[in-house]
């Protein structure tokens, strides 16, 4: 089996894992690392050959990109002591301990090398956390406070990262020029995004096609770290900037197709870049084990303490931290999502899964320095990384439903059912207030007003139902009954249409582009009119 075949064999498990995952109540990054550990002990599998140079600009882009389609810069804005809280203190705090811990227990490991290895295994991977915590039925706010924490601690680990391992590499290190370097790094990274991110818009609003501005959304992620970095810009940064600018800027409310058709895109990019980036976890295990060949007991040890650190830092900050925003939430009117019990923060500590980003990281260490002499403890590095990745992810993510259901954390459905309430109102309000003003200006007849204004009020009741009072319900519940007759009808009269324009392809003298067209306009009116 060779590079490009296994790569194929990882993308298949991708998409094989989740719809497995569902059935066997596991998640699916922890069955695509368990499967890497499977492929790794198979004899004709190869060992993982990718150049470190090219892990973090392939890996991380297009996942900060997916990752932020699902917050807001107002999301953001509003919880930005929290992320404080976790994403940069947190990070910091974390490093600090394991480069302690590491420095005492590996011999020989100098400090830089040693906050090199704090920085990779500090922040909790954000896509291994929503994919875990997605599936449990946690408080919305929960799980927004876990992306939020993952998008921006990983710019924090990488930043100190970079400044660690360039320090490893060149022999000197000084704290005024490593704090110039981060301030630098900040600034490049927020100004490339943001001009990107202008840019990218206003090339978008040109292209019109929703194919060409999915195509350019995929190019941009990539753009923005090279850029950055190319000017000693933080590049994760620098994506999560220009994400953060096309999620504010760049949505038009009518453009329906194209809406879908890019968060469809954005799941699939998603679902097999996380994949194949699980499963290189458990592959690597090949290598990492035989790095430890004749020294196991030893490294072991060395990890577990690591192991030990990064789970107890966690705790032991979030508990206090979970109660001090809870006392400033309480003093100020912030819509800050704040863990609101003492069961969320044991449950947010658990979450704390490293995964992609720390794996990443670990392979993108260089194999030499500047003087040409090995990295520093570079293979005793890579092997407590991968024991802290394999740890938190196999042990906390299998566990931590059953720790969601012992503590009883669950989401409010009450809270949640109002919020879409609320929203059903308004959509239902500005819709009959748009009718109205048409009805101002055209002579319509009263059948087809009294017609749209019923299906402006269904719109909202749509949603939710709850907006109606019982007599309007029984009414609105005929209704629906009658039009979900109408639409499952006109399901198959359209389903007939299309396997008759399909069938049309293989007819000698079918022209297939024109049969494709009018597919297309058939797809399209089928979306339109479910």
């Amino acid at each position: 089996m060779d590079q490009l075949l296994l790569l194929f064999v990882l993308l298949l498990g991708a998409v094989v894992t989740v719809p497995l995952g569902d059935r066997l109540g596991l998640p699916a990054p922890v069955l695509m690392t368990l499967g890497g550990v499977v492929l790794a002990l198979v004899p004709v599998v190869p060992n993982v050959d990718i150049p470190p140079e090219y892990i973090l600009p392939l890996v991380l882009p297009p996942l900060l990109y997916a990752s932020v389609q699902r917050t807001s810069w107002r999301q953001f804005a509003a919880n930005v002591r929290p992320i404080l809280l976790l994403a940069v203190a947190l990070v910091f705090v974390t490093t600090v301990a394991v480069a302690a811990v590491a420095n005492a227990v590996v011999p020989g490991l100098p400090i830089a090398a040693a906050v090199a290895l704090g920085a990779l295994v500090a922040p909790p991977d954000p896509v291994a956390a929503t994919a875990v915590a997605g599936s449990l039925g946690l408080p919305r706010r929960m799980v927004s406070i876990l992306e939020g924490e993952g998008l921006f601690n990983d710019v924090t680990a990488i930043v100190l990262y970079h400044v660690a391992v360039a320090a490893a590499v060149s022999g000197t290190f000084s704290w005024p020029g490593a704090l110039g370097e981060f301030v630098l790094s900040a600034v490049v990274a927020v100004a490339v995004g943001l001009g990107l991110g202008w840019a990218a818009n206003r090339l978008m609003g040109r292209l019109g096609d929703a194919t060409l501005q999915i195509g350019l959304t995929l190019l941009v992620p990539f753009v923005a770290y090279v850029v950055a970095e190319e000017f000693r810009g933080s590049g994760v940064l620098a994506v999560l900037t220009t994400a953060l600018f096309l999620a504010e800027y760049a949505n038009d409310a009518d453009d329906v197709l194209g809406r879908l058709a890019g968060h469809t895109f954005w799941e699939v990019v998603d679902m097999l870049v996380t994949g194949v980036a699980f499963g290189l976890i458990g592959l690597e295990l090949h290598n990492v084990f035989g790095a430890a060949s004749g020294r196991a007991g030893e490294m072991v040890g060395w990890a577990a303490a690591v192991v030990a650190v990064v789970v107890g830092v966690r705790l032991v900050w979030l508990l206090p931290a979970g109660w001090l925003a809870k006392r400033l939430h309480s003093r100020r009117d912030y819509d800050e999502e704040i863990p609101l019990s003492w069961r969320e923060s044991v449950v947010m500590w658990w979450a704390g899964m490293r995964g992609v980003a720390s794996v990443a990281l670990a392979l993108a260490l260089p194999y030499e320095t500047d003087a040409g002499e090995p990295f520093p403890a570079r293979q005793e590095i890579v092997f407590i990384a991968f024991a802290v990745i394999m740890t938190t992810l196999v042990v906390q993510g299998l566990t931590l439903p059953w720790l969601v259901r012992r503590l009883g954390v669950e989401a409010d459905s009450d809270a949640e059912a109002e919020i879409a309430r609320g929203l059903a109102i308004r959509a239902a309000k500005a819709a009959k207030r748009r009718l109205k003003e048409i009805e101002e200006v055209e002579d319509l007849p009263e059948d087809l007003v009294e017609m749209l204004y019923r299906r402006a009020y269904d719109v909202g009741a749509r949603i939710s139902p709850d907006m109606v009072d019982e007599e309007r319900r029984e009414a609105y519940a005929k209704r629906v009954e009658r039009i979900r007759d109408v639409q499952r009808i006109q399901k198959e009269m359209m389903s007939a249409a299309r396997h008759e324009v399909l069938s049309a392809r293989s007819e000698p003298g079918a022209d297939p582009e024109i049969v494709d067209r009018v597919l297309r306009h058939l797809d399209v009116r089928s979306l339109r009119n479910p």
